[in-house]
């Protein structure tokens, strides 16, 4: 198995209420709540480590609530590469109703200084050398420009890590700037940064084009229940989830983009990747947390994936 970096720069401690149906303006009682160390790398490096790697974990944590942070890095027994700084992460609220629809409130992180992202920057050039790859994920804090954020892609591309990088808005347009070897970006978020529409098949395909064209290798686009596509130079996949129960859609992207990065790693056929990293996701959305929880679901649910397949480019 490989050895893989993940970078959360604005994790959260995410609290998940699950509730029949949310009322606006009034009074409702949840009928869960779940409290869970969060953040788009972190919930990565669940998946991957559930799918047997080992796995480096690391970014900016506050210092004022690391005890959640702390508890899941030395339970899943991650490498910890995060630099402490002055305050609190955020906590993100996610409620999520009985059809599956989940209204996010997103807290606000600390403020990252130049000490903190000098550190970071620093202790990454020690540490990230030896890797197979990185998960670059979420969005950026406080004091974090996208101008640094593209500083840091384009060290760790430097130093010889495959990038694969999965955010939004100004991060993911900076992001794009160094070329990552692979992005996984929804039809909403690429659609934003390229400033035009990427809903239909043929739309993604043109805006897959351009990014294959800049020297990324991997486009990977997702689109909920309508299914992911994945492009590369010489072909096109498909694939297309099974229906499922959804208990929560929070970690469905991230779930997939392990399952991207396993396959990828491994060396298999691209079918193979994508049926699985599909299956991945779609057995996200059945439970609240993050993780490979039931190896024979996971494999009734890529048995069910529906995969198809284009050999002459994006178009």
């Amino acid at each position: 198995m490989a050895k893989i970096l993940t970078l959360t720069l604005n994790p959260a401690l995410d609290l998940t209420i699950g509730l029949g149906t949310l009322r606006p303006g009034q009074v409702n009682r949840s009928q869960a709540q779940h409290s869970h160390a969060a953040g788009k790398g972190l919930n990565v490096a669940q998946v991957l480590a559930d799918l047997g790697h080992s796995v480096t974990v690391g970014g900016f944590l506050g210092g004022d609530n690391l005890q959640p942070f702390e508890a899941l890095i030395e339970t899943r027994g991650f490498a910890d590469c995060f630099v402490r700084v002055a305050g609190e992460t955020r906590s993100n609220i996610k409620l999520v109703e009985a059809d599956g629809r989940v209204t996010d409130i997103n807290g606000q992180g600390p403020q990252v200084d130049q000490a903190a992202r000098d550190a970071l920057l620093s202790r990454l050039a020690q540490v990230a050398p030896g890797h197979d790859a990185v998960v670059v994920a979420g969005s950026l804090p406080r004091g974090v420009s996208a101008e640094w954020f593209q500083q840091l892609l384009e060290q760790l591309k430097a130093q010889g890590l495959k990038v694969a990088l999965d955010s939004s808005g100004e991060a993911l347009r900076a992001g794009l700037q160094s070329a990552p070897w692979l992005v996984k970006p929804n039809t909403e978020e690429l659609g934003e940064v390229l400033g035009e529409a990427v809903v239909t098949q043929a739309q993604q395909g043109a805006a897959a084009e351009r990014l294959l064209a800049s020297g990324i290798e991997h486009v990977v686009v997702s689109a909920g229940e309508q299914g992911v596509s994945w492009y590369m130079r010489d072909r096109v996949l498909h694939a297309v989830p099974p229906t499922v129960r959804v208990a929560s859609t929070v970690g469905a992207g991230d779930s997939l983009v392990a399952g991207m990065v396993h396959g990828l790693l491994q060396g298999e056929a691209p079918a193979q990747t994508l049926s699985r990293a599909t299956a991945i996701a779609a057995q996200a959305v059945t439970q609240v947390g993050f993780g490979i929880c039931d190896r024979e679901q996971l494999a009734r649910l890529q048995a069910a994936v529906q995969l198809t397949e284009q050999q002459e480019g994006c178009r």
